[in-house]
């Protein structure tokens, strides 16, 4: 599926629809250049959670931990990655060993060290806008 955002408002706005459509446990990659709108889709969903806090991009710090009503999400960077055996140091396996939502940007960083994603958003800049492929 294809979808045509105008705007970081209409990114936002589908990432709480994603909140309305992914299952309580799920993997979501993210992929798209820098500044394609991952982080904001992201605090889309986490508004639509009933999140209220400041939504950071984890460029920094690798990864973000959300708890919203029990739920936990974690919000993954792997951009500053120089090599995916750097995910076990971090001990990626135990934020999927969970009931979580996982949403991991940069996937292809960490290739080999990720679960299968249930599923995969990529976002291209296109004007002010952003196409949103789903697969």
């Amino acid at each position: 599926m294809i979808k045509i955002l105008q705007n970081t408002e209409e990114t936002e706005h589908f990432g709480a629809e994603l909140f309305q459509s992914l299952a309580p446990k799920s993997v979501v990659f993210l992929q798209g250049e820098l500044g394609a709108g991952k982080t904001t889709l992201v605090r889309g969903y986490l508004r639509a959670a009933g999140y209220t806090g400041i939504v950071k991009s984890p460029t920094y710090n690798l990864v973000e931990e959300y708890t919203v009503a029990g739920q936990k999400l974690f919000h993954f960077d792997l951009y500053r990655l120089n090599d995916p055996e750097e995910l076990e140091w971090i001990g990626i396996n135990d934020y999927f060993n969970q009931d979580s939502i996982c949403f991991i940007e940069w996937p292809d960083k960490g290739k080999g060290f990720l679960p299968e994603p249930d599923v995969v958003i990529t976002l291209s800049v296109q004007g002010q806008g952003r196409v949103v492929e789903i697969a």
